[in-house]
């Protein structure tokens, strides 16, 4: 009478074999929290959400308010001061932060869109579809974008919409050439040959199969998207094309840029606060390239 065979212990078997493999998400997202520079960014970006959120909430006051003597230094009557108006610093950092990083998403957006969708189309048909989108590209890289935006600003009147229309319609070149490489890269890949074979459409191959593999370097473009909309928003207060009406950090350098010497704690420190932003959103991008990229996976 033949014997079944022991069976082999747990403790023998390889471990790879003792437990399933680790999912995509889960591993980008421990690349992501072990590394230390992505969560500081994390952190900070977290900090000026809630302070622009719930700030005003707390606060409830207009930005635009005389709160004092003009150009109050930072103390106990003002505790970061006052500008050039009397307005309170203080209460224009909180309430301009919702105007300047709501400005620096949708640019971001509407260039991405634009960009990526131009860089999908050209990348993946090729032939003259590829010359005549990469012909339009260069047009737009070589034209001076902050002198195109202020045209932009300039003919339909500076307001949020069309400030973040603007920067949006002047920034997306990078992005469509980016886009391009790696659809150019990866249309050629085995999976999308076996798409092609069992009878998918250029939609799905492009959106569905395609753009989920070539996601990394375009996040981290995003990402520089959003800081690049932010710099622009203050570059263009700072010359007088901002929203009057809406309180921003930008219009609150460019309205006082006059008397940065006289009251620099104006400029400086929604300056500071435009800085902070761009590092923080900078950081995240780093940290989900490193995440989102393979090899860097790999090596964590």
């Amino acid at each position: 009478m033949s014997q079944t065979p022991p069976a082999m212990p747990v403790a023998a078997l390889p471990a790879q074999a003792a437990r399933p493999p680790a999912r995509p998400s889960y591993e980008a997202l421990r690349v992501f929290a072990r590394n230390p520079s992505a969560l500081a960014g994390v952190l900070l970006l977290a900090v000026i959400l809630a302070v622009t959120i719930f700030g005003p909430m707390i606060m409830e006051a207009d930005p635009f308010e005389i709160a004092g003597a003009p150009m109050t230094p930072p103390g106990t009557d003002a505790v970061l001061g006052t500008d050039y108006l009397g307005r309170d610093v203080l209460t224009g950092m909180v309430y301009g932060g919702r105007a300047t990083l709501l400005v620096g998403v949708v640019a971001a957006v509407l260039s991405m869109a634009i960009g990526l969708t131009v860089g999908a189309l050209a990348g993946y048909y090729g032939g003259w579809i590829d010359e005549t989108l990469m012909r339009i590209t260069e047009f737009f890289q070589v034209l001076p974008t902050l002198l195109f935006a202020m045209v932009l600003v300039t003919l339909f009147s500076p307001s949020l919409a069309t400030i973040s229309v603007a920067i949006g319609v002047v920034s997306w070149p990078g992005t469509a050439r980016l886009a391009r490489g790696e659809f150019l890269r990866l249309k050629r890949r085995e999976y999308v040959l076996a798409e092609r074979v069992i009878g998918a459409g250029d939609a799905r191959i492009i959106w569905r199969v395609i753009l989920p593999n070539a996601l990394a370097p375009l996040i981290v473009s995003a990402t520089l998207a959003i800081g690049m909309a932010i710099l622009f928003e203050a570059g263009l207060s700072f010359l007088g094309l901002g929203d009057p009406n809406i309180m921003s950090w930008g219009l609150m350098i460019g309205s006082n840029r006059p008397y940065i010497l006289t009251a620099w704690w104006a400029v400086t420190l929604p300056g500071a606060a435009i800085f902070l932003t761009v590092l923080a959103v900078s950081l995240i991008g780093d940290g989900l390239n490193d995440a989102l990229n393979p090899n860097s996976r790999g090596r964590a």
